[in-house]
């Protein structure tokens, strides 16, 4: 049994604007049933430019469930920019924390948060950056999310990786790949 805050378990067992927004003005969907984990979150601005309202559907964990409604709260309120800069481990923080083999369901909040706003700014209606370079195939998590996620989190094994991405966690075939960015980044 995973050991969970008691705020983590409040936002699975009573989440937080779970639904669907009519008419959103930016709406992204990310993960695949077939891993497990699949994500839809969508917002509204105000006159103003704010997040007026932020609703989400998934199909994941209890970690998933609570990291979306968590990230619901974070950005209602803020601008696009503002939003943008809300961190993973921000939504863990305001969990009280997740288990490292759970970190993965706070990114997938964010990255279906940032493909909204991409899709709200580019006027697309885009899944996934299907330009970024998939590194991984069994879970489709891109290069670039991998090279971000250690960068901000200062990961410095593959299986802190696997743990905030799921990348390397399938077949295993990209995790050289994974090492080489890792030292890469970290010298």
């Amino acid at each position: 049994m995973w050991n969970y805050s008691e705020k983590m378990m409040d936002h699975f067992r009573n989440p937080r604007n779970v639904g669907s927004i009519e008419n959103p003005d930016g709406e992204a969907t990310v993960g695949s049933l077939a891993c497990g984990d699949a994500l839809k979150f969508q917002f509204k601005l105000d006159s103003s430019g704010r997040i007026a309202e932020a609703k989400f559907q998934t199909f994941g964990c209890a970690s998933a469930i609570a990291s979306s409604s968590a990230l619901t709260e974070l950005v209602i309120g803020k601008t696009l920019d503002e939003a943008k800069k809300v961190t993973n481990k921000e939504i863990a923080d305001y969990l009280g924390g997740l288990p490292p083999q759970k970190m993965h369901c706070s990114v997938m909040g964010r990255e279906a948060m940032e493909a909204a706003i991409k899709n709200y700014e580019t006027g697309e209606n885009a899944d996934r950056n299907l330009e970024d370079k998939q590194l991984c195939s069994c879970y489709g998590v891109s290069e670039n999310e991998i090279r971000r996620v250690i960068t901000e989190n200062g990961l410095t094994s593959v299986q802190e990786v696997i743990n905030f991405t799921k990348a390397g966690g399938g077949c295993g075939g990209c995790k050289a790949k994974i090492q080489a960015i890792l030292k890469e980044i970290n010298g």
